[in-house]
């Protein structure tokens, strides 16, 4: 109970310390999807289906991708 207690108290922390952030990060989501979706629709003749699995996985799986890199970049030039 103490462990799910701290972690709601850092979880509310964190939102009011960056509520706005958040909010705009959010609303950009949500604006990324429909844009991929309508794109996928119109350009690429998919179902919505096909273009709202796109539009969810593809983001995803860049983050992925950045991370990765992020992290291998970051190992690299440590040293220099």
């Amino acid at each position: 109970m103490e462990f799910t207690n701290g972690i709601f108290n850092a979880a509310g922390s964190i939102y009011k310390n960056n509520k706005g952030s958040i909010l705009r990060t959010i609303v950009y989501t949500i604006g990324h999807f429909a844009i991929a979706i309508t794109v996928l629709m119109l350009v690429a003749d998919v179902s919505f289906a096909v273009a709202l699995t796109d539009a969810i996985v593809e983001p995803i799986a860049n983050s992925i991708w950045y991370f990765i890199l992020d992290k291998w970049w970051a190992s690299r030039t440590k040293n220099n």
